[in-house]
């Protein structure tokens, strides 16, 4: 059993990262949160030598707003270049990473294809590193409804997932971080995924979440017919595999609980 217990948080401010640090601290462990507006930049590696100092494992759920995937691949192979190299040079023993289940379905455009191209990145390095494969988040869903709406019809894609809440998966991350590290040299197993309890129609969340919050937006699923990879959104690529953790809430208890 690991006998440091301080860990450092890559994207602390956002969506998973907030609940990471939550999480951390109420288990009691010494944490680092860090961000740009921390001063922290883990794409320039601005702060990173000095929020390192000590740190025993890193969890990163850092992220890029943009879906297009050359922005989004510099991003993360930056970010996971960078965190190696200032982990080697703190001593830091472990990264976690959080990735997204069935990118490697045949993904070959977009943000799916950037986050394949992270998880090679951030294997490739020095630092034992760790994967954990999340479904798309409850959160995901209020924002394509922002992204896709025209007037008073939301346009989203279509797709078949098993949406998980962004607190199950930090607490996933959390329990894979402190958990025994794997022995070096142990064989591969596949990558442990978190998703939530039910497979779920992304229109029909969409529009179960428009009317919890009193709009009358249609929502109409689509699918971009310029997009060589829209038909593994539909197909059900996006779905946990047998070996995957299910843990609520579900999208409703999610939804009446956030009113």
């Amino acid at each position: 059993m690991d006998v440091r217990r301080k860990f450092a948080v890559a994207g602390a401010t956002g969506r998973v990262g907030q609940h990471v640090v939550e999480v951390l601290m109420e288990q009691g462990h010494d944490t680092v949160a860090m961000s740009r507006s921390g001063g922290v930049d883990v794409v320039t590696g601005k702060g990173l030598d000095e929020a390192l100092t000590g740190v025993d494992t890193v969890i990163d759920v850092s992220s890029t707003p943009s879906p297009d995937q050359r922005e989004a691949t510099d991003f993360f192979t930056a970010a996971a270049g960078n965190l190696h190299e200032a982990g080697v040079r703190a001593g830091v023993r472990r990264l976690v990473v959080v990735s997204i289940i069935g990118i490697d379905r045949g993904f070959t455009t977009g943000y799916n294809a950037a986050k394949l191209a992270h998880e090679r990145a951030a294997l490739a390095g020095p630092v034992p590193t760790q994967i954990l494969r999340a479904a798309q988040f409850h959160e995901f869903v209020p924002q394509l409804l922002q992204w896709g709406t025209q007037g008073e019809t939301a346009y989203v894609p279509e797709m078949r997932t098993q949406l998980v809440a962004a607190r199950t998966v930090a607490e996933a991350l959390v329990a894979l971080a402190v958990a025994p590290a794997p022995e070096p040299g142990t064989a591969a197993a596949p990558f442990p995924e978190i998703a939530g309890p039910r497979e779920e129609d992304l229109a029909q969340v969409a529009s179960l979440y428009s009317a919890r919050h009193g709009s009358a937006v249609k929502v109409i699923a689509v699918t971009n017919p310029d997009d060589p990879d829209a038909h593994l959104f539909a197909d059900g690529s996006l779905l946990p595999s047998p070996h995957a953790r299910l843990a609520g809430p579900t999208f409703e208890e999610w939804v009446n609980a956030e009113r």
